[in-house]
């Protein structure tokens, strides 16, 4: 798999008065992770949909390798929806070969794909079988074969790890980590915000349908840099930290506060005015995840 270049240019689109994607620009490279972050309704499945083409923008361009995406592009995209899209009672082995057949896959081929995909998926149930008797973490499993069967450039994920189980979890992201490997750029939205901080390696935060923060999970960090440390301390309870000018509480929870210091303040004063209190049980920096960091940009 060659792999291609990715590229969404002031994409903007409105339905009626709402402006659900404002002006948005992002480009996702082959072999890439890239994490969709937003709240509900803002404008993460509405851009997914305008790459697919289910939508037409009222501004900007979505390219592949630098050319306008056409056809024959998005037929090498594989898309699992958040509203689940299978046939319920077309068979399961049957349903995937026809979604190949569909992309143009050779029959064959497509047979061959399906099988492994149904083994690596971890797909329990018989192949044969309508996909309406599967459970629902099994039809889960399957919607995630149907986008990757054709052996797609591009992947579409729309929080594809809702209501998986963590065994589930761990196989689609080891899935999710080959497909980029082989050179497949991948890009998925999830609310379960340590998913995408594990396994992305650039992410975009979307807000009110305008790109709020973009980058590695690092750049991030650093780009809000908070000079916050860590103290547990061994059953104490008093405000030990006040008497260190430029410290600032920001969580106390059961022996455990996060200060935030100035500047000028030095962390070993802290470390020493920690001990003084009672015995010091950890002390560090603290890095924000990214649940912390969504919260503070869209906030």
């Amino acid at each position: 798999m060659t792999g291609a270049r990715l590229e969404l240019e002031g994409i903007t689109k409105r339905f009626g008065d709402l402006v659900a994607v404002d002006d948005l620009s992002l480009q996702l490279q082959p072999g890439e992770v890239f994490g969709f972050v937003g709240s509900n309704g803002a404008g993460k499945t509405t851009t997914m949909r305008v790459v697919l083409g289910t939508l037409t923008p009222d501004g900007g361009k979505v390219l592949w390798d630098g050319a306008p995406i056409g056809f024959e592009v998005r037929r090498r995209i594989g898309y699992m929806p958040e509203e689940r899209g299978l046939y319920p009672k077309m068979r399961v082995l049957e349903q995937l070969i026809y979604l190949a057949r569909l992309r143009g896959m050779p029959k064959a081929e497509a047979r061959s794909s399906a099988e492994q995909l149904l083994a690596t998926l971890e797909v329990v149930g018989d192949p044969g079988a309508r996909v309406e008797s599967l459970s629902l973490g099994n039809q889960q499993r399957v919607q995630l074969a149907a986008a990757l069967v054709h052996r797609p450039e591009l992947l579409v994920l729309d929080e594809p790890f809702s209501g998986l189980d963590p065994v589930g979890v761990d196989v689609l992201s080891g899935v999710l980590r080959t497909a980029a490997h082989d050179g497949a750029a991948v890009v998925f939205s999830s609310h379960q915000l340590e998913l995408v901080e594990r396994l992305c390696d650039a992410v975009v935060l979307i807000d009110q349908g305008r790109i709020a923060a973009q980058g590695t999970i690092e750049e991030l960090r650093v780009s809000r840099a908070r000079n916050l440390w860590q103290i547990r301390l061994r059953d104490v309870t008093s405000p030990w930290w006040e008497v260190i000018p430029g410290a600032a509480p920001l969580r106390r929870d059961d022996g455990v506060v996060v200060l935030e210091l100035a500047p000028s303040t030095d962390p070993q004063r802290v470390l020493d005015v920690a001990r003084s209190a009672g015995d010091v049980l950890s002390f560090g920096p603290v890095e924000p995840s990214l649940q912390e960091l969504f919260r503070e940009v869209v906030s």
